[in-house]
């Protein structure tokens, strides 16, 4: 099939199909003709909140058949994209990326690394015992694709890793998320990496946090509004957190959890490392040519509807 696609990576209108017309976008103000694109893949920003140039500019493609998502999540784009389009995301495209910054924020809060670069900073030389991540028993929940990147990270380290989804997969020794009330009392570290969804919304709030120990540490790479904010500042301390994402997003700078007690935090980075442009750019490459040829497109998460 011939066609128009838009797309953010100079590479993909390179290695492009001669079938297509592709053009470069990577926001800002958008370009003209956007009435012929029928292939739209959203420029890559680490944070997906709000609404920006970069969606807005959707309505305006009235023969748009595929919007092409290069983020896992796609809850931010559900009530943009009409009917008859085919949605995408980069399912796993990310894996790594956040699989290795959920690691590095378990390690940093496990070995107090944030203390030891103020410490640094005031000149100040006070070593204490140090908790471990080995012998740790470790939830994944939201057990994916970057749940098991994550998983075989963390095995080497000693770790007991229990996996978590939204329904049970005995086949895979996964537990359902209605067995967390089980689950969360033997757990040392809990790791979120579900997608954001009205079932995932709040998943972990004042019940949750009651039934882990103290000192449990949480994490949460998945989406901010999966973990209550309010639960875990009435935590004091009590239970510490490694957070990639928050709710609000950003964090307003005279926001509570800045300065909360036992929390760390780093600002949406985890899935834009330099792995994912690499394997992003290829991924494109890719399904370009599926779609130039009319072949199967891959990470459909809902097919157009006529």
């Amino acid at each position: 099939m011939a066609g128009r696609a838009l797309v953010q990576w100079e590479e993909n209108r390179r290695n492009a199909p001669e079938a297509l017309t592709v053009d470069v976008y990577a926001g800002g103000p958008a370009p003209d003709g956007l009435d012929g694109v029928g292939f739209y893949q959203v420029p890559y920003a680490p944070s997906t909140q709000g609404v920006d140039e970069r969606l807005d500019i959707i309505g305006r493609m009235p023969r748009l058949e595929v919007l092409q998502l290069t983020s896992a999540g796609y809850e931010h784009v559900l009530g943009l994209v009409p009917d008859h389009v085919t949605l995408c995301n980069g399912r796993g495209l990310h894996d790594a990326s956040t699989a290795e910054h959920a690691l590095a924020l378990i390690l940093a809060a496990q070995r107090d690394l944030p203390r030891w670069a103020l410490d640094q900073r005031e000149h100040r030389w006070g070593p204490v015992p140090l908790r471990s991540l080995a012998d740790q028993r470790v939830l994944i929940v939201g057990y994916g694709s970057i749940g098991r990147a994550l998983e075989r990270r963390l095995l080497p380290f000693e770790t007991e890793v229990v996996r978590v989804a939204g329904r049970a997969r005995p086949e895979e020794d996964v537990h359902g998320a209605d067995e967390l009330p089980g689950l969360l009392p033997r757990a040392d570290i809990v790791v979120l990496v579900t997608p954001l969804t009205e079932r995932t919304r709040g998943l972990f709030g004042p019940a949750e946090f009651a039934l882990l120990r103290d000192d449990a540490l949480v994490v949460n790479v998945g989406r901010g509004p999966v973990l209550d904010t309010g639960a875990l500042l009435a935590q004091n301390g009590r239970v510490r957190a490694a957070l990639d994402v928050t709710d609000p997003e950003p964090l307003p700078a005279d926001h509570p959890l800045w300065d909360a007690p036992g929390v760390f935090l780093t600002p949406h980075v985890a899935g834009g490392s330099a792995a994912f442009y690499p394997r992003a750019r290829a991924f494109m490459d890719a399904q370009l040519a599926r779609w130039a040829a009319g072949e199967p497109l891959e990470n459909i998460v809902r097919p157009g509807r006529r």
